[in-house]
């Protein structure tokens, strides 16, 4: 079981504190990453938060549809992210990967 979940809908002035007081009382957060983007360094409105353990993680999903920072948030079990392979075609039009 997986012990990642994404926070989507997140306000764009939001700071990282806040978020994680809201989200300790379900385990120990052992890390939370705020996706921003490359060029402007501003939010892009979702990230990730990782538990100690994957019933914390579990636990947190009550979260999903309740308001923090004026807004609704989309909460759910991380997916796991395949190797970033260039795979069928694509590319990345002259864009750095990360």
């Amino acid at each position: 079981m997986n012990n990642k979940i994404y926070i989507g809908n997140l306000p764009f002035k939001l700071e990282p504190a806040d978020l994680r007081s809201a989200f300790a009382r379900f385990g120990e957060i052992t890390d939370l990453f705020l996706v921003k983007d490359r060029d402007t360094g501003r939010l892009k409105g979702f990230g990730f938060i990782t538990f100690a353990d994957a019933s914390s993680a579990q636990a947190a999903l009550e979260m999903n549809e309740q308001e923090f920072g004026g807004r609704n948030l989309k909460v759910s079990i991380a997916k796991e992210r395949d190797d970033r392979g260039e795979g069928g075609g694509g590319g990345s039009r002259g864009r750095d990967r990360y």
